[in-house]
């Protein structure tokens, strides 16, 4: 009698799945739209990037698009027939797929197909998954290294030359210029010697070029800096504080110069203080 009971049950696991093991998960299956045209008509498709590639399923239907020049529309016609189905490949590889029939009498001519109807790409995108991991990487480890590289100069306290400008009490001077790999870098220091706090509303590095002539003029070149560690928004009274602002590597002609402004938000306590080219061009 176990015999028979044990055969029995392996019979009814085999035939009904569902209670006795675990159910394949089923495939998704996108249902592809029905497009209508005849021989009467021209039914245009417009798709949201240019055609690179358009193939019918049967010689009853015919999609014609400009081979030469890729253009966003192309036009479809049908003769009496079974169905069939349409391709078609956007020049960013874009896939759309369509069941085409023949129909004597149409409702639409003009089909305004957005991207979310494709099917899929046929350029695999784990490779631009992969590349914007590592560019993001990069980027983290660039950053990672100009926070080591500020820190190492804040704390080494060298000097490139007497670079200073005071207004009042506050003093601003640039300690060093470092040049690494493409960067220059810049090692302010800021004392408030007064007894009111000062709150930075900017500090711009600029680069002025003095033009010559009768009419002498002076033109300003805002440089942004890619990195700035420690920058303080307020400096507390009797207070002296140090900062770093990174730069991408450049260089000064004679008659150009670095200009370096301090500016109080609410106050008149301004400083631009006037770099050597010679500063700029022979960095620690």
């Amino acid at each position: 009698m176990r015999p028979f009971i044990l055969i029995s049950a392996i019979l009814i696991c085999a035939f009904t799945p569902l209670p006795c093991s675990a159910q394949a998960t089923p495939q998704i299956t996108k249902v592809l739209d029905t497009i209508y045209a005849n021989d009467t008509k021209n039914v245009a498709l417009f798709f949201p990037e240019p055609i690179r590639q358009g193939i019918t399923g049967s010689e009853n239907f015919v999609f014609t698009y400009n081979r030469e020049k890729e253009q966003y529309f192309g036009l479809l016609q049908a003769k009496p027939g079974e169905e069939s189905n349409l391709l078609v490949v956007n020049r960013n590889g874009s896939i759309f797929s369509y069941i085409v029939r023949y129909k004597e009498k149409l409702s639409k001519l003009n089909y305004f197909i957005p991207m979310s109807n494709s099917i899929g790409n046929e350029k695999p995108k784990v490779k631009d998954s992969i590349q914007a991991e590592t560019s993001e990487k990069s980027v983290d480890y660039r950053k990672y290294y100009y926070e080591k590289f500020c820190s190492y100069l804040l704390d080494r306290k060298q000097r490139i030359g007497k670079i200073k400008k005071r207004n009042e009490d506050i003093i601003l001077s640039v300690e060093n210029i470092v040049f690494d790999k493409e960067e220059l870098y810049f090692v302010i220091q800021i004392e408030n010697n007064s007894t009111l706090h000062y709150d930075l509303n900017f500090l711009k590095l600029s680069i002025e070029t003095r033009q010559k002539g009768k009419r002498k003029s002076l033109q300003r070149l805002y440089q942004e800096p890619i990195y700035i560690q420690n920058l303080p928004s307020k400096i507390g009274e009797n207070e002296t504080v140090r900062f770093v602002y990174v730069l991408p590597k450049f260089s000064l002609s004679n008659d150009r110069r670095a200009i370096l402004e301090l500016n109080e938000k609410d106050g008149e306590r301004n400083i631009e203080l006037k770099i050597s080219h010679r500063y700029i061009n022979n960095p620690n």
